[in-house]
């Protein structure tokens, strides 16, 4: 019961801050009609924009994904292959702003192709401004999300499946019809879907590489309307329209059939016969090539150029000290109240299935699982808005912007923290509770010398990624920082604007190490993790 109550207290917490927000939009925006909506110079476009780079965005991480998911599949033995497959996991985890100043050294003005399209006798320099800016970096951090998930559902056709097809003499466009694209079909419609739904609330991406009004989403209009123009009415109605084209974009994506894993992969080694040739070989080498230099200069680009920066004068500057200090301190409590808050949602979920099947447990299991994925339905540049409009008549917005933060980044990273702790605590659960019952093990006894030596590391791997993704994040500050609150990114962001590009080549490498730290932090201990498993 204790858990039940404890979940069902996360559950009103969760609630009452993302209903706190909306209400306040609802408040000021509900004298607003759909007239009011068309006619703003403003809003449609920004609507139109989003929709239009969003699906752009999504195609193309799909037309160069499915390749590489593809020709990785055929190719299981090359070297390197487990660290290529690594770097690909390396965008997601990666800060959005750090990626984008990779971007800028690689295509930029003065970036690596540039210089080699001059060197050819190319006289006009790319631009990576504006929507084919925004479309790259898209692809950039979507399409190695695209090809992993295609993979792992490649990697599960059973070996059968292989051999059959090259004893019947199957080519490659043959193998291609009736073995990979039966398997990719099935997941295209829920990886489309989630690449989707990251372009259309991506905020800092458009807000670096956005390049004008021409190339503004919903997100940074709202940014816009409040910071710049400080035109309250024009960013409630956008909030409104955001929360609205999100909610559509979840209600689609729930309605995608989900995949089909009734095909399981056997324990036996995969040999792909369509894999052999020259031909095919060095096609799928080349493209592998492409992909990893795609994926590796501009990390490379963020390690050159923030070596060539002052590290120790920018570590031991104060605006970097007070930013670190901020960053770090907003990063650690929401990481610590996001995962508490899984805890209590995890723990509650399960002691309701214990419990049995009456009406109203479903009715609490079933709100308790939907609170994680409630809050990707308001974006934290909308929440932001939200409070943002509660606490303007309170004076100084300033005073509770970390606080505020610390709950936006908090929700934001809990889908990612529930993801990580459900399995965990219901596999500690099911191997342990019977016998922890029948000894009646319980309170703190049970918490230090049971529950935590197994779950260290899924909590530390939780508090890590959380913070990671705080540490990275720039919608909630956007709109309330100041000079009293500012973050890394937020200073990074402040030395590209006023073109101290070294200054924030610099910086953004050293937010890059405090990032990939805090996940190697996170990984550490598997060993002890797993030896713990095995004595309970």
């Amino acid at each position: 019961m204790t858990h039940v109550a404890g979940g069902a207290f996360g559950l009103v917490a969760i609630l009452a801050f993302i209903l706190a927000a909306v209400a306040a939009l609802l408040a000021i925006g509900s004298g607003q009609g759909f007239a009011s909506l068309v006619a703003d110079p403003v809003i449609l476009p920004a609507l139109r924009f989003t929709l239009l780079q969003a699906g752009l965005s999504t195609l193309l991480s799909l037309l160069f994904g499915i390749p590489v998911a593809l020709a990785l599949a055929r190719q299981r033995q090359f070297p390197g292959r487990i660290w290529l497959i690594r770097l690909m996991a390396v965008p997601m985890g990666l800060p959005v702003l750090i990626g984008a100043l990779g971007l800028i050294g690689i295509w930029g003005r003065t970036g690596l192709v540039s210089a080699l399209l001059l060197g050819i006798g190319v006289d006009e320099p790319l631009s990576i401004y504006g929507l084919s800016g925004i479309l790259l970096a898209h692809v950039f951090f979507n399409m190695p999300l695209a090809a992993r998930l295609l993979l792992a559902g490649l990697e599960r056709v059973p070996a059968e499946y292989w051999m059959l097809s090259a004893e019947l003499g199957m080519g490659r466009s043959a193998t291609f019809r009736f073995v990979e694209w039966p398997v990719v079909a099935r997941l295209l419609p829920e990886v489309a879907g989630l690449v989707f739904m990251l372009c259309a609330t991506s905020f800092t991406l458009v807000l670096v590489l956005g390049g004008g009004p021409a190339a503004t989403t919903l997100e940074v209009a709202i940014y816009q309307a409040l910071r710049f123009d400080f035109d309250p009415a024009r960013a409630v109605s956008l909030a409104v329209l955001q929360i609205g084209v999100t909610g559509a974009l979840l209600a689609v994506i729930s309605l995608l059939p989900a995949p089909d894993e009734a095909i399981a992969g056997s324990e036996r080694p995969v040999r792909r016969f369509d894999a052999g040739s020259g031909l095919v070989r060095l096609q799928d080498g080349l493209l592998i090539l492409a992909a990893a230099l795609f994926l590796g200069l501009p990390l490379m680009s963020i390690l050159v150029s923030g070596l060539r920066a002052d590290l120790f004068a920018l570590l031991i500057e104060p605006a970097f000290l007070s930013a670190a200090v901020t960053s770090l301190s907003i990063a650690g409590s929401a990481a610590l109240l996001s995962t508490g808050l899984a805890l209590l949602l995890v723990r509650a979920i399960i002691a309701l299935r214990v419990r049995g099947s009456g009406l109203a447990s479903r009715l609490l299991s079933g709100s308790l699982s939907a609170a994680g994925s409630l809050v990707l339905l308001v974006p934290a540049i909308v929440l932001a808005t939200g409070w943002f409009l509660i606490l303007r008549p309170l004076g100084e917005i300033s005073r509770f912007a970390p606080a505020i933060v610390i709950g936006i980044n908090a929700l934001m990273a809990l889908p990612f923290v529930l993801r990580i702790l459900t399995p965990a605590v219901e596999d500690h659960r099911r191997i342990s509770g019977r016998l922890v019952a029948s000894l009646g093990i319980s309170g703190f006894v049970k918490l230090w010398r049971i529950d935590l030596p197994v779950l260290a590391r899924p909590l530390a791997m939780a508090v890590s990624f959380a913070m990671a993704l705080s540490l990275g994040d720039m919608g909630a500050v956007a709109l309330f920082g100041a000079e009293d609150v500012t973050t890394l990114p937020w200073l990074i962001y402040s030395r590209l604007g006023s073109y101290r590009t070294n200054d924030a080549d610099g910086l953004a490498l050293i937010l890059g190490v405090i990032c990939l730290a805090l996940t190697m932090l996170g990984t550490a201990g598997a060993k002890r993790s797993r030896e713990a498993v095995a004595h309970v």
